[in-house]
């Protein structure tokens, strides 16, 4: 059987050996989440499951997507023999939601979230043949971050068919007693200099760490520091002038880096392979900078659904595909709504120019009510935020952090925990980041004075295109004054003030059009607003919504929701199977001619 998703699961930090464990699984459905007392934890399993698609989606096999609060995996795997004197790490790029992993019928290790990658040290294997149990409990019902995730039986609205247990590849890796952890790469553009803060496991005395950068004419720069004093070696790659090439949309170039670790005697005990951009976010005034240019930030809304695998990209080429669907139509990035999205996707954003913002997925997280109450706040949330940075953190690609969206709280409330928690969440992601700016939330209620970035949420309402043109421009129509529009307003107050921070519409226009839809069908079918008539109708408003703000000259950039309908939200500019619905090259010039912020 060919193996599904077969590519190499991490490619900014890559060991020559590995070994791929998607495929045919045995599977269980533990609807009561029982199954270790019923004994499954040592008995063969009833069904198969293709890994890594979740059992939700067609492509695994098992297609149930009724509630299920809990699932079993197990498999039998021959550790290669050639991986002798090695430990072995068993990967698990991400499972839906509190996973236990035994081997052997012994606990290896436990993980909660369900977007963010973990691992266990098996120890010495090689040779072995290992039985693999995984138990994944994802009950719909507690406060958990579970994105889109419906916790209703069916689609409804903008919640959509859960995810449940193993949704990306699972896979061993050997490596040695003292190994290198994932590196932490920090461009300087300034200095031209690139910042290797390299983890290392079991340091030994005596130990060196280097890297080696290059580019197509060979190496570039190369350093060597002594790594057996701390936890964390850092060694700086200096660009000589005729090597600098900064990473840009319309340049997207990147460094090939190797890292290796040198016992005392200068043997070589551990290497992997990375890359790197030379690329430097700022901020001058209300403009967002990319290597000190103003690139006004055309985005798109990807949510990041797929019709057969839910929340697993059937290939690596359909991520691929996305990135180039988008560009095709005028865009030059996204905002990953709502998920955590695999490390693949960020590769080849930073490959493509791709300009991306990582968001977590934090609705479903008590329940999304985020306002009006003094409840505390579950903790696993910052867990696993801080968790995705980490993973994150070395992609040129992104070029903004936001943790939360549409958080409400009105500013005459007294202040909650939930303030509190959205200030903590700022200031743990500044602290891991310090070089790319945070919004504290996206979209209605601001309430982290030196919050980065300031934005709105703005849809048109029901009624006359004309009449709501009307009132979107007028709501946009006072920036530069110091006034911008903010959710909330002007019934209550749900943001603390603008402070002049760059300003964008972080979600706008979502037309709703599908060509084959029943006109009077709402309960299959919606989008924001009224429906346009006709395709012609739906440019005429897509050109007017974007120029509204492209011609604002204290607006850096736009998101538009979104690139492909999912499910019964459709309201994208592709169908949920990526077939067009409008003329590319038409869209495309819509979007791409000068926003005057560029023009200053």
């Amino acid at each position: 059987m060919t193996i599904p998703r077969p590519e190499y699961p991490r490619p900014q930090f890559v060991r020559s050996q590995w070994l791929n464990l998607n495929g045919e699984w045995q599977f269980e459905i533990d609807h009561g989440d029982s199954g270790l007392e019923r004994g499954l934890l040592t008995r063969e399993l009833h069904e198969r499951i293709l890994v890594p698609f979740c059992p939700e989606s067609s492509l695994s096999g098992i297609g149930q997507t009724d509630f299920m609060l809990a699932v079993w995996y197990r498999r039998t795997v021959s550790i290669p023999a050639e991986w002798a004197n090695q430990r072995v790490l068993l990967h698990f790029q991400a499972v839906d939601y509190d996973t236990t992993v035994w081997v052997n019928d012994i606990e290896v290790g436990r993980h909660r979230g369900g977007f963010t990658s973990f691992h266990y040290d098996l120890g010495a294997r090689a040779g072995e043949t290992i039985t693999i149990v995984v138990r994944a409990r994802d009950d719909y019902r507690p406060s958990q971050p579970r994105g889109k995730q419906s916790q209703l039986y069916a689609n409804e609205g903008c919640h959509y068919t859960r995810t449940t247990g193993i949704w990306q590849t699972v896979w061993l890796e050997p490596v040695p007693q003292s190994y290198l952890q994932r590196a932490r790469l920090t461009p300087d553009v300034a200095n031209s200099l690139l910042l290797v803060e390299q983890p290392i496991t079991d340091v030994r005395p005596g130990m060196t760490l280097s890297a080696t950068l290059s580019d197509q004419h060979g190496v570039v720069a190369s350093a060597t520091v002594a790594a057996d004093q701390s936890f964390t070696a850092r060694l700086y790659l200096i660009i000589p002038a005729e090597h600098r090439r900064l990473w840009s949309p319309g340049d997207p170039f990147l460094y090939d880096l190797e890292i290796a670790l040198h016992d005392a005697a200068g043997a070589q005990v551990d290497q992997v392979t990375s890359y790197a951009g030379l690329r430097a976010v700022t901020i001058e005034g209300k403009a967002v900078k990319i290597n000190g240019q103003i690139i006004f930030q055309r985005l798109v809304l990807d949510q990041g659904y797929y019709p057969d695998g839910i929340m697993t990209a059937p290939s690596d080429a359909d991520l691929i595909r996305d990135i180039e669907l988008s560009l095709a139509v005028g865009f030059n990035g996204a905002r990953l709504h709502q998920k955590v999205f695999e490390e693949r996707f960020l590769y080849h954003a930073d490959r493509m120019g791709y300009l991306v913002w990582g968001e977590f997925a934090d609705w479903g997280f008590r329940d999304r009510v985020i306002w009006q109450d003094n409840s505390t706040p579950d903790i696993t949330y910052a867990t696993q935020w801080l968790e995705a940075i980490e993973r994150d953190y070395a992609h040129p690609a992104i070029i903004g952090w936001c943790p939360l969206n549409e958080n409400i709280q009105r500013v005459s409330d007294r202040i909650t925990t939930h303030d509190d928690a959205q200030h903590a969440l700022f200031l743990a992601t500044k602290a891991l980041d310090t070089t790319r700016p945070v919004l504290d939330v996206s979209g209605y209620a601001h309430r982290v004075p030196e919050t980065d970035i300031y934005d709105s949420h703005d849809y048109l309402a029901a009624g006359t295109f004309e009449e709501q043109l009307k009132q979107f421009k007028e709501r946009h129509a006072h920036l530069s004054e110091g006034r911008p529009f903010t959710n909330g307003e002007p019934q209550y107050a749900w943001s603390i003030p603008y402070n002049n921070q760059p300003y964008f519409v972080s979600e706008f226009g979502g037309i709703w059009w599908n060509p084959t839809r029943d006109p009077g069908d709402t309960a299959s079918s919606w989008g924001y607003g009224t429906a346009p008539k006709s395709a012609e109708e739906f440019y005429a408003q897509f050109e007017a919504l974007c120029s509204t703000l492209l011609d604002n000259p204290d607006m850096f950039g736009y998101c538009y929701t979104q690139l492909t309908d999912v499910f019964i939200e459709q309201n994208g500019l592709y169908l949920f199977n990526r077939q067009p619905k409008f003329d590319a090259k038409r869209l495309h010039s819509i979007q791409t001619r000068p926003a005057k912020i560029e023009l200053q």
